[in-house]
């Protein structure tokens, strides 16, 4: 497995320093953020080349926005420009594009399903020369009302989107926090997996007591091994299930300068999550 991350967590630095900063730390790969470090689809190119440059593998360049805006202009200027960012990324000969399904409020849940469907369905068809990989993150995302971000929503999603093309990238600290366990979610989805993401969840068990499911404060996302997931039991039911592809840490550890703060605390946190990381597959 490839160990990487996400740059949203520098999206305050140019996009050269931060490849230079992944190089020299001694990642494998990067998975890019469009709306920090590329903009727009005709910048693709030259992103990647500038990370290839730094022989640095670019597993996946990730799209955030609600492809479900109930705003249906909004809706269809996302849509147009996430299919030109699928034929800039599948023509740079990048992997994976992630993107986020959303949810419209005001439509069911069928209809909800049904509509993204037809969209992913689309890219896949259209992308064919290039084999480009679709997968979504299961972040809930700011209501924690996403669709597809279960087990149960996945299979909604995966009975209408039967191509393998279009997959997961299986965040396990989303899991942590909205109760389902994640070593049995990964078992049934594991053939959809196409990457994941390195991110941990520590909970604080008098506050969650105090306040509830719905209150604050009671959960925190940790950097890999600061929270409560077994790594090694993780990692070795993920290689068990034939998954050989990117770990892409995404750091939103409050400890470690995020988000936006003291920069070198930022890069410190990437670094003991690469030295963590590197540790446990070596003793897999």
């Amino acid at each position: 497995m490839r160990i990487g991350f996400y740059t949203s967590t520098f999206n305050d630095r140019p996009f050269e320093e931060v490849v230079d900063f992944a190089a020299s730390a001694g990642f494998d790969a990067i998975e890019i953020d469009v709306r920090g470090h590329i903009k727009t689809p005709d910048k693709v190119r030259a992103a990647v080349a500038l990370a290839r440059d730094r022989n640095l593998f670019v597993s996946s360049i990730a799209f955030f926005g609600n492809q479900l805006d109930a705003d249906r202009a909004k809706r269809g200027e996302l849509r147009a420009i996430t299919e030109e960012f699928a034929d800039a990324i599948g023509e740079a000969g990048v992997p994976i594009f992630i993107i986020f399904p959303g949810r419209d409020d005001s439509a069911d849940e069928d209809t909800n399903y049904d509509d993204f469907a037809d969209f992913a369905n689309r890219l896949i068809a259209s992308t064919t020369s290039s084999g480009l990989i679709f997968s979504i993150e299961n972040w809930p995302g700011p209501k924690d009302n996403f669709i597809g971000t279960t087990p149960k929503g996945w299979q909604e999603l995966f009975k209408r989107i039967p191509d393998r093309r279009f997959g997961l990238e299986f965040d396990p600290s989303h899991l942590i926090r909205i109760g389902v366990d994640p070593y049995t979610a990964m078992d049934v989805v594991k053939d959809r997996i196409a990457i994941l993401h390195a991110k941990d969840t520590a909970i604080d068990a008098a506050v969650q007591q105090a306040v509830g499911y719905h209150g604050k404060g009671w959960w925190q996302y940790k950097l890999p091994g600061h929270g409560l997931l077994d790594w090694p039991r993780f990692l070795r039911q993920a290689r068990a299930n034939g998954f050989d592809g990117t770990l892409s840490i995404e750091h939103e550890d409050a400890a470690f300068g995020w988000p936006g703060k003291d920069l070198a605390q930022r890069k410190e946190g990437e670094r003991l999550g690469l030295a963590y990381l590197r540790n446990v597959l070596n003793g897999l």
